[in-house]
């Protein structure tokens, strides 16, 4: 009885073992979504900013399917399809603010509204999906979306590796219609990602080539790996798995880092690994501009951030973003933050007082984020074929006077109203003093 419960006992582990040595595909990246059905719409007549550089004048932009068909001047506007006149204004893509927290914040000084951090001392978490977390009734997206800002890329933080992020429309009432894009990069915090007694830069950069080097590792000889063939690995399997599809190029790695030395670390370490590397932060990216330019790694900056505030940070200049123009860099300008996402335009609006060309400016809130996470061929111009997130303007929209008058995305006419909106209609007219 004994001997033939162990021959029953090895037949049922060697099934078992048999298995799990069977390679398991990397999760595929979602693709981005195919826009919700709309009905055929029509902008007339507007001062038409591309998103290129090209400036079209009194120009009609024909949306289907949630698609742009033709823009052009003199288009014939078919008969019986809603139109919005857009004669004296301005229209651009949709702005997009790449590194925020819409929609995984409610309240920032509230921890049981925050969904942006897996939490716990592990400082590998690229298995982390800020996707699972977003929340696409959070009344920070509509406070956005009234600002012309259509699309925002929602990242996760904490950590060295914090996760994986999304691209996410300010529209749609649930997650799924909502996220167009995830995964859509990983997030490796160069910039004090490590707790303190674990060390700075150099000891985060160890770190990062040691799971690096695991993932690449394990995506040779997974099978070994499940047969429990091979060294340990610094990161779990989901994490391994997560950052196999950046070390396949399939989706980028965004580095946040400020320090000019540890910049070109990063991008330094990109290139042993293969990586599509994003710089995010870049206080000092200027000092290595024409380095940047030459590796084309575009940089996420945020013309605002008020600095010196660190060691890391000492060279920071409010004139970042129009020296890294200069030397060829392509530069997204963002907020980097979640409730003020909605000033993303005043943040540019300030870097062209510091110098960058206005189209540059533009650029940098619309095609310059779409293509640094590999969504140029469907997000962040006015053309044929792209995804139809436009706003139109009462004016200049890096003007602070200037509003959004119409906002559109996937082709549809999105209300405006919000929860701050609601609240100033609520107490404009207050009751008279007695």
């Amino acid at each position: 009885m004994i001997r033939h419960a162990l021959v029953v006992s090895l037949f049922a582990l060697t099934i078992s073992t048999g298995a799990l040595a069977q390679p398991r595909p990397a999760p595929a990246p979602a693709k981005a979504a195919d826009p919700a059905a709309a009905a055929p719409m029509a902008i007339v007549g507007g001062r038409v900013h591309t998103g290129t550089g090209e400036v079209l004048e009194e120009a009609t932009i024909l949306l289907d399917n949630g698609l742009v068909q033709k823009i052009g001047k003199g288009l014939a506007v078919p008969a019986g399809i809603p139109t919005i006149d857009a004669k004296g204004a301005i229209v651009t893509p949709g702005f997009v603010d790449a590194l925020t927290a819409v929609g995984l914040v409610e309240v920032s000084l509230e921890e049981g509204t925050h969904h942006d951090n897996r939490g716990g001392k592990d400082p590998i978490r690229a298995a982390f999906r800020a996707a699972d977390g977003y929340n696409p009734a959070s009344t920070v997206v509509g406070i956005t979306r009234a600002e012309g800002v259509t699309s925002a890329g929602v990242v996760p933080v904490g950590g060295l590796f914090s996760g994986q992020s999304a691209w996410a429309d300010l529209d749609g009432d649930t997650r799924e219609a909502a996220l167009a894009q995830g995964p859509l990069a990983i997030h490796v915090h160069l910039d004090g990602g490590l707790d303190g007694d674990r060390g700075g830069p150099a000891s985060a950069l160890l770190l990062a080539r040691e799971v690096f080097d695991d993932a690449r590792t394990f995506q040779k000889n997974r099978a070994a790996w499940e047969r429990n063939q091979s060294r340990p690995f610094a990161a779990s399997r989901l994490d391994l798995e997560s950052i196999t599809l950046a070390l396949a190029g399939r989706i980028p790695v965004v580095f946040h880092v400020d320090r000019a030395a540890d910049i070109l670390a990063a991008v330094a370490l990109a290139k042993e690994f293969g990586l599509r590397p994003v710089i995010a932060g870049g206080a000092e990216a200027w000092k290595v501009a024409s380095r940047l330019a030459e590796s084309k790694v575009s940089v996420m900056v945020n013309p605002l951030e008020p600095g010196p505030t660190s060691f890391d940070t000492l060279g920071t200049r409010d004139d970042n973003a129009a020296l890294l123009h200069a030397a060829g860099v392509s530069v997204v300008i963002t907020t980097n933050d979640t409730h003020n996402a909605r000033k993303l335009r005043q943040v540019a609006g300030n870097a062209v007082r510091a110098g960058l060309p206005h189209a540059a400016a533009i650029a940098a809130i619309t095609r310059a984020p779409a293509e640094a996470y590999g969504l140029g061929a469907k997000y962040g111009t006015l053309a044929p074929g792209k995804v139809a997130n436009l706003v139109v303007w009462s004016g200049d929209p890096l003007e602070i006077a200037s509003r959004p008058l119409a906002v559109v995305i996937r082709g549809k006419k999105v209300d405006l109203a919000n929860r701050q909106s609601a609240l100033f209609s609520r107490y404009r007219k207050l009751p008279a003093a007695r």
